[in-house]
């Protein structure tokens, strides 16, 4: 269980105990409970994109663009879920390829349309044949709004937020983990790679993270079922190696912002379409056709600065505006 969400645990170092977390988790949520119908509680507003579950990396520890073993090449590739794969897919429900064969923080961090949402509450106190998201329109958990891309941001959310009939609804406040050691791992890896590139020692901090998440170790996944084995050997892949393991570890907190900003790389990371899954229909063969919501417009160097008020500008005449604005 990833419970980055737990009040106070061992691994937070600096935590906002004054943030909204219940707020946050209010429009974050989703359906989960399908024992009370559609809920107009059930507000999933804020939701992550297509891009974000594309980042994830295979249950090998690799990108999806790099496994050698497993096809992710069909996004609407549709697949109907087994037993074995029970905690993760729904047994018997079709999804889409794109929601298999993930690893763990995948599953953690988002829930999706065939997926398993386990909570406290759970009806059988296991996970067991506990809560899922059936997504599509009509479905169990269908209610108002969902996220428009299909994907929920699980991660947001507290283990032990729970609501029953009526839509009386309880949550539990935790800190915002501003500061936490995983993120210290990983600026520590950037730092050693980009002063002396690849080595033991960056590789040591790396795989702390990746084995906590049941991942073998970078060195392992590369090696045996990436189609670029020698691509953690080198600094300039051992750096994408590490931007991607940063966008998966810290996935919607925050960190994205500003490193895509101190990389230099907004330019091409944020120009680009917003897409997802075509949440209004019921079947799934109409419910999974890729969308596009949105166009992203970074322009460079603009966007890498703000502008400067023009009453600032006017105090002191010696400032001068940002370039582009």
């Amino acid at each position: 269980m990833y419970k980055r969400q737990d009040k106070w645990n061992s691994e937070l170092i600096w935590g906002l105990s004054n943030s909204n977390t219940n707020g946050l988790q209010a429009v974050t949520v989703g359906h989960f409970d399908g024992r009370y119908g559609g809920s107009n509680g059930a507000i999933a507003d804020v939701g992550a994109t297509m891009k974000m579950a594309d980042m994830f990396y295979t249950s090998n520890g690799v990108p999806v663009n790099e496994d050698k073993t497993l096809n992710f090449s069909n996004r609407t590739e549709r697949r109907t879920g087994i037993y074995t794969e029970r905690f993760n897919n729904l047994q018997g429900y079709i999804s889409s390829r794109l929601n298999f064969d993930r690893e763990n923080r995948f599953y953690a961090s988002l829930s999706f349309d065939g997926g398993i949402w386990y909570q406290e509450s759970s009806p059988s106190s296991t996970d067991e044949n506990t809560y899922n998201m059936q997504a599509r329109q009509g479905g169990a958990s269908t209610g108002t709004p969902l996220p428009i891309t299909g994907y929920f941001a699980k991660k947001l959310i507290n283990w032990k937020y729970t609501w029953g009939a009526n839509n009386v609804v309880s949550t539990e406040r935790y800190p915002w983990p501003n500061f936490r050691l995983a993120d210290l791992y990983l600026l520590y890896a950037e730092a050693l790679n980009e002063f002396s590139g690849p080595g033991n020692e960056v590789y040591d901090y790396l795989n702390r993270i990746r084995t906590r998440s049941g991942l073998k170790t970078i060195e392992e996944s590369w090696t045996n079922f990436s189609n670029n084995p020698s691509k953690y050997q080198s600094k300039e892949g051992l750096r994408d190696i590490i931007h991607q393991e940063r966008a998966i570890e810290l996935s919607m907190e925050g960190s994205r912002f500003w490193d895509l900003r101190r990389w230099k790389t907004a330019t091409v990371e944020l120009n680009g379409n917003v897409q997802g899954w075509d949440i209004n229909q019921a079947t799934s063969a109409l419910y999974y056709r890729q969308l596009t919501f949105f166009s992203q417009r970074f322009v460079a160097p603009r966007d890498y600065l703000w502008p400067i008020t023009e009453n600032n500008l006017l105090v002191n005449e010696n400032l001068v505006q940002n370039p582009g604005w």
